[in-house]
């Protein structure tokens, strides 16, 4: 049984040991990412009772610190664990809000729902930011484009070897303050062309939102940097080398015609919330979206060709950044010194403006949190 919202009110113990305002404003100064964590966490316990209900109990706002886990506990052994991703901006009044929070929660859902893990009700999800926001508003930067990055995850803690879904699992929420994702000055960025691994395959975990799509990237992202790059593409080698995703990121093509390609959603590519922002921001103005397969042969030849005029690559963290090489061992597509796109940029200022509050949000998508 799901508890109703009535029964998770969230308590509230504070740090005895908050950082220090001098240490907090050095870190906000330059906060890098990912790399500096608030004062506290949220945190709901959940576990599967004597006649197999379960239930979401216990949620609470917490001084953040380890986490004390089994040796044997489910997570460790199995990976059965998933997270999101999104950001809190301060804006100019100086209330604090944050970006579609009910897509992430129900992303999470789905997350969940491929790794046996439980429902979160929807209202849980956005009263734990709310309230891990409003404890550590002090560390929602206030300098532009920064923002305080909000990282929901849910973890199986029972401590069992025998494989099967956990009975006992946690769901918790951290904050980073967060700065540019790729650091410095925003430019094009130089893409490797993954050419031996796969992120994920047809039957498998590539649309959710866990550690180990992640973890089956991170040999490619150290091939991608030892040859100067940034990120890393995965192909489908299998289906024409379909242009899949970066090891973080979605990908979009501008057409010279006006037209806006995605990859379509296979099962293997995460549906992100920004790419689905940016799609619709590109009607908005007029653009012919299309979510299709789109191959590195027409990839290739489109740059050669001038019909793709622009390549970027959005995700909550880098928001959208532009593309400009893509290689391997055997060739370059595009060229590193290549200038950011006028869509590409045009969109990108939209986005922020709506999360930051500078442009109108005629879609609904802020909610308050503090």
């Amino acid at each position: 049984m799901t508890p109703t919202v009535s029964e998770l009110e969230f308590t509230q113990q504070l740090s005895a040991n908050p950082k220090s305002a001098q240490d907090r404003d050095a870190i906000l100064a330059a906060p890098g990412f990912g790399d500096y964590f608030t004062d506290h966490t949220a945190v709901v316990d959940f576990s599967v009772d004597a006649d197999g209900q379960g239930n979401w109990k216990n949620a609470r706002i917490e001084p953040y610190g380890p986490i004390t886990l089994d040796p044997a506990a489910a997570v460790l052994h199995y990976g059965q664990e998933i997270f999101e991703g999104l950001k809190a901006y301060r804006h100019a009044d100086g209330t604090i809000w944050t970006f579609r929070p009910e897509a992430n929660a129900a992303r999470l859902n789905r997350s969940a729902a491929r790794l046996a893990l439980p429902q979160l009700p929807e209202q849980v999800f956005l009263d734990a930011i709310r309230g891990l926001v409003t404890a550590d508003q002090d560390w929602v930067p206030t300098r532009d484009g920064d923002s305080l990055y909000l990282r929901p995850f849910m973890i199986a803690t029972e401590a069992f070897l025998g494989v099967r879904p956990a009975r006992e699992v946690s769901f918790r929420v951290i904050a980073s303050p967060a700065g540019n994702y790729f650091g410095g000055e925003l430019k094009p960025v130089s893409i490797w062309i993954s050419r031996n691994y796969a992120r994920a395959g047809r039957g498998g975990t590539g649309a959710a939102k866990c550690g180990g799509n992640y973890a089956a990237s991170l040999a490619a992202q150290l091939e991608a940097e030892a040859n100067d790059c940034k990120q890393v593409l995965f192909l489908d080698s299998f289906n024409d080398n379909a242009v899949e995703e970066l090891g973080g990121m979605n990908v979009f093509f501008v057409f010279k015609d006006g037209r806006l390609v995605t990859p379509a959603l296979t099962g293997t590519i995460l549906e992100g919330v920004t790419r689905s922002s940016v799609m619709q921001l590109a009607r908005d103005r007029g653009l012919d979206v299309q979510e299709r397969e789109i191959t590195l042969d027409e990839w290739r030849d489109g740059i050669a060709s001038g019909e793709i005029s622009e390549v970027f690559a959005c995700g909550t963290a880098a928001v959208i950044t532009p593309i400009g090489l893509l290689k391997d061992e055997s060739e370059s597509i595009g060229a590193a010194d290549a200038k950011a796109g006028e869509v590409t940029m045009s969109i990108r200022e939209q986005l922020l403006g709506i999360q930051t509050g500078t442009v109108e949000d005629t879609h609904g998508w802020l909610t308050r949190l503090a």
